[in-house]
C-alpha cells in the first residue's frame, strides 16, 4: 500500500511481565524455619531427632537471629537434603514437602511449564508456595495445640490467610496474616534436641535483629 511504512510482517511482542514484589529474606528464612523446628519436633523422632538434622537447623537458628541470611538459607538447605535421606521414619504432609525436591526424571516435551509463559509460569510457582504455606502453618498450629501451646491467637490470622487464597493468585494480605503464625510458633515451640542433651528447659526464640 503506498505510504506505508516497510515494515516486515511479524506478530506484536508481549509486553513484559509486571515484576515481582521482592520478598525481604528475612521472611523467606522464617517461613522454612519455623515449620523446620515443628517437623524436627514431631512425634515420629521419639523427642530425640537425630543431631545430624538438629545441627544444621540449630546454625540456621543461629544465623537467623544474627542477621545472616545467606548462612541461615545455606544451612536450611543442608536440613532440606538430610530430610530426604532414606534412613529417617516417615514423615507426613506438609512437613514432608519441606524436603529438598528431586523431580522424577522425564523427557522435558513432558514438562507442562515449558508450554507456559515466565509470568504464567512464575505465578503458578508462587500459588504453590502459598498453598503449601498455608497447610504448614495449619499444620503447625494442630501440632502446638496438641502440645498444649498456646494457639488461641492464631485462629484468626490463619483463617484470614484462607480467605485470602480464595480467589486466583496470591492477594498480598496473604503473607500479612501468614508471618505473624510463624512468629508465634517458632517463639513458642522448643527447639528440638538431639539425643542425650535433653532435660534443660526450653529457651524462647531470640529475635533477629531489626532493619533500620
Amino acid at each position: 500500500m503506498p505510504g506505508a511504512p516497510n515494515r516486515p510482517p511479524g506478530n506484536t511482542p508481549p509486553p513484559p511481565p509486571v515484576p515481582a514484589v521482592a520478598v525481604p529474606p528475612e521472611k523467606k528464612v522464617l517461613r522454612r524455619l519455623a515449620p523446620s523446628r515443628v517437623t524436627l519436633s514431631l512425634d515420629i523422632w521419639r523427642g530425640a531427632p537425630s543431631s545430624d538434622l538438629v545441627s544444621p537447623l540449630e546454625r540456621a537458628e543461629a544465623a537467623y537471629t544474627a542477621g545472616d541470611w545467606r548462612e541461615a538459607t545455606s544451612q536450611l538447605d543442608a536440613l532440606a537434603v538430610r530430610l530426604h535421606e532414606p534412613r529417617w521414619p516417615t514423615i507426613s504432609e506438609p512437613f514432608r514437602s519441606l524436603r529438598v525436591a528431586i523431580p522424577f526424571p522425564q523427557p522435558p516435551q513432558w514438562n507442562p511449564e515449558l508450554q507456559m509463559t515466565p509470568a504464567d509460569r512464575e505465578a503458578m510457582h508462587d500459588r504453590k508456595t502459598a498453598e503449601l504455606q498455608l497447610a504448614l502453618a495449619r499444620s503447625s498450629i494442630e501440632f502446638a495445640r496438641a502440645k498444649s501451646l498456646e494457639t488461641a491467637d492464631l485462629a484468626a490470622p490463619i483463617e484470614r490467610a484462607a480467605a485470602a487464597l480464595a480467589g486466583p493468585g496470591v492477594d498480598p494480605a496473604f503473607y500479612e496474616s501468614i508471618d505473624p503464625i510463624w512468629e508465634a510458633i517458632r517463639a513458642r515451640v522448643p527447639m528440638p534436641k538431639p539425643p542425650g542433651t535433653r532435660g534443660s528447659p526450653p529457651v524462647a526464640a531470640p529475635t533477629p535483629p531489626k532493619e533500620a
